[in-house]
C-alpha cells in the first residue's frame, strides 16, 4: 500500500520488449536505497515489483502484458521520468490517502492553468469514473495523492491545485495538455458501492 506522497523522480535509463511484457530499468536515489527484491514500488502510480537493483543507483521492473495496456507506461522512452514511491511501512506516517497502485484508467490533462504561484490542473475522465469523485476528496494521478478542488461531473472533469513543492517534485511540471496521466480513484467510493449494490441485488 502506498500514500501518494512522491519520494522523488526517476529517469528511464534502459526499456526491454519480451513476448510477456516490458522490462524498465529506472534509475533513482533514495528509493533505490536499502531495496529488497520483490519489494513494490510505485511507478507514476503502478505497483510494481523489483526484480533486480544496484544500490542507490537503479532498479529493474516487469510489466505483463496487461498492465502495458491498462497503462501508457509502455509508452514511455528513455530519459523520460516517472514518479517514485516505496511502500509505507506499517509504522509510517500517514501523510496522503490510501493508494493501492491499482489503476483504474488513462485520464488526459485537459487544461493548465498558473495562478500565482499555485497551478490548477483540470483533467478529464474517462467515462464512468465521475461517479467516484468528489468535491474535497481524494484522487490520485500518477501516484500522486491529490485533493479535489473542483468537479464537473456532467462532462467527466475534475479540477486538483497543485502547491509549488508538488509542481516541482513529480512529473506534473512536465505535463502538457493532451498528456496522459494514470488515475486510481479511492478505493472506499468503489467498496461503498459495491455494498450497495449486493444489498438491492
Amino acid at each position: 500500500m502506498f500514500t501518494g506522497i512522491v519520494e522523488e523522480t526517476g529517469e528511464i535509463v534502459a526499456r526491454e520488449r519480451t513476448d510477456d511484457g516490458l522490462r524498465l530499468r529506472i534509475g533513482a536515489d533514495e528509493v533505490a536505497t536499502g531495496l529488497e527484491h520483490g519489494q513494490s514500488i510505485s511507478v507514476s502510480g503502478v505497483c510494481l515489483t523489483v526484480e533486480r537493483f544496484e544500490e542507490g543507483a537503479w532498479f529493474e521492473v516487469f510489466l505483463a502484458t496487461e498492465t502495458v495496456e491498462r497503462t501508457y507506461l509502455g509508452e514511455l522512452a528513455e530519459e523520460d521520468t516517472v514518479n517514485l514511491e516505496r511502500a509505507m511501512p506499517a509504522d509510517g506516517r500517514f501523510d496522503g490517502h490510501v493508494v493501492q497502485g491499482h489503476v483504474d484508467a488513462v485520464a488526459t490533462v485537459s487544461n493548465i492553468e498558473s495562478v500565482d504561484e499555485d497551478w490548477f490542473f483540470e483533467f478529464e475522465l474517462p467515462a464512468g469514473y465521475g461517479r467516484y469523485v468528489v468535491e474535497k476528496g481524494s484522487i490520485t494521478l500518477d501516484g500522486i495523492s491529490l485533493t479535489v478542488a473542483d468537479l464537473d461531473a456532467d462532462n467527466g472533469r475534475v479540477t486538483v491545485a497543485i502547491i509549488p513543492t508538488t509542481y516541482e517534485l513529480t512529473t506534473l511540471s512536465e505535463k502538457e495538455p493532451g498528456d496522459p496521466v494514470h488515475l486510481e480513484v479511492d478505493v472506499l467510493a468503489k467498496y461503498v458501492e459495491r455494498l450497495l449494490e449486493a444489498r438491492f441485488e
